[in-house]
C-alpha cells in the first residue's frame, strides 16, 4: 500500500477508502489525498460507474438546489450567477514553469505564483461540503484514443452535467496502472449563497499542464468547471503534439451521399456558429458535436468523438429550424437547462419560437420585462449564452458509431464562422496546404456571447480553436501540415459561410442551405461533380446547387441568388488577407510556407482583379475548374 494510500485511509470514510483503495496507481491516490487535505471537505464521495452511484449524483443536485425540476419529467434547470455566463478567458491561465516556454500570446503565468494564488483559493473550500469525486474516459472507453480522466467537484451540478457528458470509466482505473497519464481536474465553487459563487473576482481557471491537472474554482458556469471539455482538451492539444495526431475543436457526423454511401465529416466553428446545427442537420448522422480526436492508422485517418453529450448553446433552437434537437428539449428525458426563463415549470429561451411569459425565473432572479441587471443593463428573457446539456444517445440521428472504439474514417474537414461580408457560402480547397493554410490558418469570425466581452467584433480565430491551443501556434500549423505526410488521399478541407449578408444587412441563405452545402462537400470528397477554380478555391457550379436544392430541400435555386452569394469579392478577400498576416507577422515560431500561400493567394485575387474587377461573378469563371 502507498503512502498516500494510508494516510487516505485515515481521512475518508471506510466505504470512501475501499473505493479509492481499488485504483492501482499511486498517482491518483497521492492527487486524490491532496485534494481532500486542501479542500477540507466534510465527506468524500467516491462515484463508480454503478448506475445507483450515478443516480444519486442528479438527485442530490437536486435535493441540494442546484437543479431545480421543471415540469417534463427528467428535466431540470440550474442557474449561474449574473457575473457567470460564459468562459472566463482572461483568468484562464497557464501554470509555466520558470524553465519552460509557451506562445507568448497565450495567457500564462509563472507556475509557482500561480500555484500559491489558485490553491490558497481552493484552502478549506469544500469546509461542510460533500467532494464528489468521477473518473471518466475521453473517447471511447479502451479505444486507441481514449484518454483517462479524474474530476473532484463540490457541485452536483457539475457531477451531473459530467454524466451526461462523458463515458464512465471507475472501472478502467481499477485495471490499469498507466492511469499514471491521466487529466486532473480540482473544481470548488469556493463560498456559495444560494448555491452561487460570492467570490466572482477571485474566479480562477489555471492549467498546471507538467501535471496534466486543471485547477478552477469561484465558479459554476459549465465552460469553467467542467473540466473535462475544454479544460482538458488544451491538455489534450499537448499530448496530441508530443504523440503525432490532432486534438480538434470539430463536430463528427456521418454525410449520406448516393448509392447508401455515408461520408464522415468533421467541422471546426467557433461557439455560436451553428457548429451543433449542422453536426444534427436533418437527414444525417451524428456522431459528435464539439470535439475530436483524429488520428492516423496507415494509411487511413479516423476520428473519434471525445464525448457522448452536447453542452450546447439553446438560442435560435426552434421547431422549425432545429427540429431533432428540439423535439429532444421539449420530451421526456435526463436534460439540464441552464440560464433560460422558466415559468410555471417550463424553460423558455431566446429564438425559441414561442410566445415568451411576462415574468418567471431566469440567472437575474424574479423576471419581467424591462429589469434591470447589477450592472445596469436591461436583462432579456433568458441569456444569450443558455446552454442544454444532454446525451447523444438521445437524438433520433445519433449514429451506430459513436461508441465504436476504431473511431469513423474521416472523409473530410470544415471550417466555418461568422463571415459578414467576405467569403462564399462554400468552398473546397486546392490542396491540404492550401486549406490548412488558407480556410484553417486564416479563418475569421465575429464574437458571440459564448466568451465574456463585446460580441460582433470581427477575431482571427485559426482553426476555430486560438481559446484552447496550448503550444505555440506555429507548431501546432506545422503539426497540422506534417500530419498527411505520405498519405495516398489526405481527406479534402473545405470551407463554409452561412453568415453572409446582403447590402440590406438581410441574411443570403436561410438556416436549411447548410444541408445543401453538405451534400455539396460529401460529392467532392469523393471528387464527384465538377466545380469552378476560383483564386480561393474550389466553389460550385450553379446547375449542381439549383439540383441538390431541388432534391434536398424541395426548393428551387435561382441564379441571381447563387451570383450574389458565390460572387468573387476581390477587396473584402484581399483585406482579410492582410489582416491575416498582419497577426500572424508578429507571432513567433509561424512556418514560411504560411506567409506563401497567403502571397500565392493575394497573385491570384490581384490577377483576377486586373482581369475582370473588383467583384466578379462566378459565372464569369465557369470552365476555369
Amino acid at each position: 500500500m502507498s503512502g498516500h494510500l494510508e494516510k487516505l485511509r485515515s481521512t475518508v470514510d471506510p466505504e470512501a477508502f475501499r473505493r479509492i483503495s481499488r485504483i492501482r496507481c499511486p498517482d491518483v491516490h497521492a492527487f486524490l489525498l491532496d485534494a481532500v487535505e486542501l479542500c477540507e471537505p466534510a465527506t468524500v464521495f467516491v462515484v463508480t460507474d454503478d448506475p445507483g452511484d450515478i443516480d444519486l449524483v442528479r438527485r442530490r443536485a437536486i435535493e441540494r438546489g442546484e437543479e431545480i425540476p421543471l415540469k417534463i419529467k427528467g428535466h431540470t434547470v440550474h442557474f449561474d450567477g449574473y457575473f457567470d455566463q460564459a468562459r472566463d478567458i482572461e483568468n484562464t491561465k497557464y501554470l509555466v514553469p520558470s524553465d519552460d516556454e509557451l506562445d507568448p500570446y497565450l495567457n500564462q503565468m509563472d507556475r509557482d505564483e500561480g500555484l500559491a494564488e489558485v490553491r490558497g483559493y481552493l484552502q478549506g473550500s469544500m469546509r461542510g461540503k460533500d467532494m464528489i469525486v468521477r473518473f471518466f474516459s475521453l473517447a471511447p472507453v479502451d479505444s486507441p484514443f481514449s484518454i483517462l480522466t479524474i474530476q473532484v467537484t463540490d457541485s452536483y451540478y457539475v457531477a451531473h452535467s459530467l454524466d451526461l457528458l462523458y463515458r464512465p470509466a471507475y472501472e478502467k482505473f481499477t485495471r490499469v496502472e498507466t492511469a499514471s497519464r491521466c487529466f486532473k481536474v480540482l473544481h470548488s465553487a469556493g463560498r456559495v449563497v444560494n448555491n452561487l459563487p460570492v467570490d466572482i473576482d477571485k474566479r480562477r481557471i489555471y492549467i498546471d499542464y507538467t501535471d496534466n491537472l486543471v485547477y478552477s474554482v469561484n465558479t459554476t458556469y459549465a465552460g469553467n468547471t467542467v473540466g473535462l471539455k475544454k479544460l482538458a482538451f488544451r491538455l489534450a492539444i499537448r499530448r496530441a503534439d508530443e504523440e503525432g495526431w490532432l486534438a480538434e475543436h470539430m463536430f463528427i457526423m456521418g454525410v449520406h451521399g448516393p448509392g447508401g454511401r455515408k461520408t464522415y465529416l468533421t467541422g471546426a466553428y467557433p461557439s455560436g456558429c451553428g457548429k451543433t446545427s449542422t453536426a444534427m442537420v436533418q437527414g444525417e448522422k451524428i456522431v459528435g458535436d464539439d470535439l475530436a480526436y483524429i488520428k492516423r492508422f496507415g494509411d487511413e485517418v479516423r476520428t473519434a468523438n471525445v464525448e457522448r453529450g452536447i453542452f450546447g448553446i439553446i438560442r435560435g433552437v426552434n421547431a422549425q429550424d432545429d427540429p431533432l434537437i428540439f423535439r429532444c428539449l421539449t420530451s421526456p428525458g435526463e436534460v439540464i437547462f441552464s440560464n433560460v426563463l422558466v415559468c410555471d415549470g417550463v424553460p423558455y429561451w431566446l429564438g425559441d419560437g414561442r410566445k415568451h411569459p411576462a415574468r418567471g425565473v431566469n440567472y437575474a432572479g424574479e423576471w419581467h420585462p424591462g429589469l434591470t441587471g447589477p450592472d445596469g443593463r436591461e436583462v432579456p428573457a433568458a441569456h444569450r449564452n443558455a446552454r442544454y446539456t444532454i446525451r447523444l444517445s438521445y437524438l433520433g440521428n445519433v449514429d451506430d458509431a459513436l461508441e465504436d472504439p476504431s473511431g469513423v474514417p474521416l472523409g473530410g474537414i470544415i471550417y466555418g464562422g461568422r463571415d459578414p461580408d467576405t467569403s462564399v457560402p462554400v468552398w473546397e480547397s486546392f490542396h491540404w496546404r492550401h486549406g490548412v493554410i488558407t480556410i484553417g490558418a486564416i479563418l475569421e469570425s465575429e464574437t458571440t456571447a459564448a466568451t465574456l466581452g463585446a460580441e460582433g467584433v470581427l477575431r482571427m480565430q485559426p482553426f476555430s480553436n486560438l481559446d484552447f491551443i496550448s503550444i505555440f501556434l506555429g507548431k501546432y500549423i506545422q503539426n497540422h501540415l506534417e500530419f498527411v505526410d505520405g498519405l495516398t488521399s489526405p481527406p479534402k478541407i473545405f470551407g463554409v459561410n452561412y453568415f453572409l449578408r446582403g447590402p440590406d444587412g438581410e441574411y443570403l441563405n436561410s438556416k436549411h442551405d447548410k444541408r445543401v452545402w453538405l451534400k455539396w462537400i460529401e460529392r467532392r470528397a469523393h471528387s464527384e461533380l465538377s466545380a469552378i477554380r476560383t483564386p480561393i478555391g474550389l466553389i460550385p457550379v450553379y446547375e449542381d446547387l439549383r439540383e441538390l436544392f431541388r432534391s434536398t430541400l424541395s426548393r428551387s435555386y435561382a441564379r441571381e441568388d447563387y451570383e450574389q452569394q458565390f460572387q468573387i469579392r476581390i477587396p473584402k478577400l484581399l483585406a482579410k488577407l492582410e489582416r491575416a498576416e498582419a497577426f500572424y507577422r508578429v507571432r513567433p515560431r509561424i512556418p514560411a510556407v504560411l506567409f506563401e500561400e497567403i502571397q500565392a493567394q493575394r497573385d491570384r485575387l490581384n490577377a483576377l482583379r486586373a482581369e475582370m474587377g473588383d467583384v466578379v461573378s462566378p459565372f464569369d469563371l465557369e470552365g476555369r475548374g
